[in-house]
């Protein structure tokens, strides 16, 4: 083995040759055979030394396999013809995953081409050995990408031992989300115990038609956040009428006053908040309605908070608050799926996925989008899908 720094490139050059006498082993069935000739030298890139980019030179060996017939050999570094070394490949995937794809490759000297190269070298190695195992709750959720109105379809399994992403659809239509189902297979569908969606109706369908066995969970987090909207909207349709009749601007600049929790209100919204709650309006009136359902949540027994639902939304229906009334409508059509959050005893919820999605727009905020979707759909998988990697010798990252 010799090495050659290369100044004006600022890299390092290290020669390989085949041990004396050693046989050429067959890229395919890996059985050493006799050497048929010599094609040339090939560069296989290492993982950079101290801002020097390292080279390994080899002259391959074509091998006479009696099985395969003429192949170029394996060597222990490499992989087919990949010009990344395993060693290089398993180091820029890591580092792919806390920074974005150009930042690793002005990192390390290398193109953007060859981390992705590397990214998808590692996927399709850890996606050919995934093992699904049995799952036992699932979260559903969609995110928006790029320019347009295109959504991706996200499968969760958000068990209590493991929460990693499942799977990657290209739209959010039925069809994509039966696609789910096909890749996992009838029989592991089939025990499926929790499913954690949003509210929209085709996905309620396919899995009341897949996981018939399942519990449906709407829990906190998307009715929370329906309430919130439906409470902004009559604060903000309130201000503007107030304004309009030439009252004072009561309302302006109370947003997050009434939106927040209570013990997250900073010292001057709590004061702002203990003003407005003195004036008879449909605001305060949504908002204590808000707060009156927040002890909803307190209840353990399904049969209890089924009762508190039913008091509450009739109490809504006589508000004339219309966009609360619009809440206590989706509340009382979706009343078993949300009681269900207290037959699974609380223990699984939408937060999880909403946190994962977090994730996955993180992953393509930081890379500014990408441009095509099976790159969209490979780097969420490379963060969230926690699959295997490649073992080596020596690590290095």
């Amino acid at each position: 083995m010799v090495a050659r720094l290369c100044e004006h490139t600022k890299s390092i050059e290290v020669q390989v040759r085949p041990r004396v006498g050693s046989k050429a082993k067959c890229s395919i069935c890996h059985r050493p055979g006799a050497t048929y000739d010599h094609p040339g030298v090939r560069r296989f890139e290492f993982v950079p030394f101290w801002g020097f980019m390292v080279f390994l030179l080899y002259r391959m060996r074509r091998v006479y396999c009696h099985q395969c017939g003429v192949k170029v050999e394996a060597v222990p570094w490499g992989c087919g013809k990949h010009q990344l070394t395993t060693a290089c490949v398993l180091f820029l995937a890591n580092w792919a995953r806390k920074l974005s794809w150009k930042e690793t490759a002005l990192s390390f000297r290398t193109s953007w081409d060859k981390v992705c190269q590397a990214v998808e070298v590692v996927l399709a190695w850890g996606l050919e050995r995934r093992t699904l195992g049995p799952i036992q709750a699932i979260g559903v959720d969609e995110v928006a990408y790029g320019n347009g109105h295109k959504c991706l379809t996200l499968v969760y399994q958000i068990d209590a031992h493991c929460t990693r992403l499942l799977w990657v659809g290209k739209e959010r239509t039925v069809a994509t989300f039966e696609q789910f189902f096909e890749m996992i297979g009838a029989d592991r569908s089939g025990k499926i115990e929790f499913v954690c969606p949003d509210m929209w109706k085709p996905y309620l369908r396919v899995i009341r038609a897949r996981c018939s066995n399942a519990l449906n969970i709407l829990d906190r987090f998307h009715i929370v956040a329906k309430m919130n909207v439906a409470l902004d909207e009559v604060r903000a349709g309130e201000a503007r009428r107030l304004l309009q009749d030439g009252f004072e601007p009561v309302l302006k600049k109370t947003r997050w006053c009434v939106l927040k929790r209570k013990e997250n209100l900073t010292g001057n919204q709590r004061i702002r908040l203990r003003d407005i709650v003195k004036y008879n309006l449909q605001t305060v009136r949504a908002y204590l309605l808000k707060e009156q359902f927040a002890h909803f949540w307190n209840y353990d027994s399904p049969t209890w908070a089924g009762k508190f639902l039913d008091q509450w939304i009739a109490l809504v229906m006589r508000s004339r608050i219309e966009p609360m009334k619009t809440v206590a409508k989706t509340l009382r059509n979706h009343r078993e799926p949300i009681l269900n959050y207290f037959r699974a005893k609380k223990q699984f919820s939408s937060g999880v996925v909403e946190g994962l999605n977090n994730k996955v727009k993180v992953t393509m905020r930081k890379s500014y989008g990408f441009r095509t979707f099976r790159i969209t759909e490979i780097a969420p998988y490379h963060v969230l899908g926690k699959l295997p990697e490649p073992q080596l010798t020596h690590r290095f990252y």
